[in-house]
């Protein structure tokens, strides 16, 4: 039987030259594939803490091997992809609810119930979008079908000033160091939902947000925040701008998003033209991200130079501050946030702060499976993880030691 398959085998490749290289280079990729790309998940933290313990116990998730979808395993392949793959998710029917902050300025919490209400300690997830999202945002909505099918959650998404199509109120907009707006939003819901448990979970720039809103906070989160997750976030600025501005596609990544700031200052430009803190002209020339925050973002929140701002910014270092249950992931192929750049040895002196990795996964990928679906592994590590938190099972900062 063996002989015979070889000879149809070759009477194949004679008829057809072109079948044996590329059987050549399926078999070349999938042994490639198999070696050196699927790997175990890795989890880094306090290995003598409850926080570590509770995770190992209740999220079978950390056992596995993470496959990233063979065809597209490549960090930026992943991060296209997945965000393509993603936009197939319908639009969210959310209910508005326009939040005023201190100096006049507001921003939009949409909002939408669980599908079965548990009264009043129904959980709540509160999530931060990226850079330039908003609630519409393909990664947004996939967490939110989660958290409101999955954990009977209530979910609300915090748009930043000037996201979510609502119109910018002041000449404010925001930054990865400044959680003041996140603080008053935090203590508006504690207040409208007391007796509900609170998980946030940011994203990208959302989380490096969040991130700094945690450790400036330290112990006053307790009560207001249950535990916290943070997907995907540079930990490091200084490290993950020196990724971003290397030749090549994390280069023109890096345009697209300064394009994306760009336009969204052009949108409200009207609130910014009378000040001579900036030359608008000269912003909207910026080509890469650390241009426009030189240029823009600097200036408005008071900083001499991006390295003050990113200095400021940087989570890295401040992992000790943080007081509440926090889970990290992040894929050490980020092109945002290197793997080498990952606090690891600061999340191994946490009581508080895990750091799950994955070999691949890009920014915001984490695809898996041959023909992946819309939802991916780090929705799984997000079900996983909350459901811990909702059901106690992973104890508030409170008994956490």
């Amino acid at each position: 039987m063996l002989s015979a398959l070889c000879s149809a085998c070759l009477r194949l490749f004679e008829e057809y030259p072109l079948v044996e290289p590329v059987v050549i280079a399926l078999i070349t990729v999938y042994v490639y594939y198999q070696i050196l790309v699927v790997k175990p998940v890795s989890l880094h933290g306090k290995s003598s803490s409850s926080f570590m313990n509770m995770l190992k116990k209740t999220m079978p998730i950390l056992n596995e091997v993470y496959k990233p979808t063979i065809w597209c395993f490549e960090s930026r392949l992943q991060t296209v992809f997945a965000s393509l793959v993603r936009r197939t998710i319908p639009k969210i029917e959310y209910k508005r609810e326009v939040h005023k902050l201190f100096d006049g300025g507001e921003v939009c919490l949409d909002w939408i119930e669980p599908d079965q209400d548990l009264g009043p300690a129904t959980p709540v997830c509160l999530f931060l979008p990226g850079l330039t999202g908003d609630s519409q945002s393909e990664y947004i909505k996939s967490f939110v079908n989660i958290a409101r099918w999955k954990l009977n959650a209530r979910c609300v998404v915090f748009n930043f000033r000037g996201r979510g199509g609502h119109d910018l109120k002041t000449p404010r907009t925001y930054c990865a160091s400044n959680s003041e707006d996140l603080a008053s939003v935090i203590h508006h819901i504690k207040a409208t939902y007391p007796e509900s448990p609170v998980l946030a979970l940011g994203v990208s720039l959302g989380g490096i947000i969040l991130g700094n809103y945690l450790a400036e906070q330290k112990e006053a989160v307790v009560g207001l925040l249950d535990a916290a997750m943070l997907v995907s976030v540079c930990f490091d600025t200084f490290r993950g701008t020196e990724s971003l501005e290397k030749r090549g596609l994390n280069l023109m990544l890096n345009r697209h998003l300064a394009n994306c700031l760009i336009d969204s200052i052009k949108e409200v430009q009207h609130h910014f033209m009378q000040s001579s803190q900036w030359d608008l002209d000269d912003v909207y020339k910026s080509q890469t991200i650390k241009e426009f925050d030189e240029r823009f973002t600097c200036r408005q929140f008071g900083y001499s130079s991006y390295r003050e701002y990113y200095t400021h910014a940087k989570i890295k270092g401040k992992i000790g501050q943080i007081k509440i249950p926090v889970l990290a992931l992040n894929a050490e192929d980020d092109p945002f946030s290197p793997g080498d750049s990952l606090p690891l040895e600061e999340a191994k002196r946490s009581d508080h702060f895990a750091m799950l990795t994955t070999a691949y996964g890009g920014h915001i990928g984490f695809m898996e499976g041959l023909l992946p679906t819309r939802y991916h592994f780090s929705d799984r590590v997000f079900q996983q993880f909350a459901n811990a938190v909702f059901n106690h099972l992973i104890p508030s900062s409170q008994t956490v030691s």
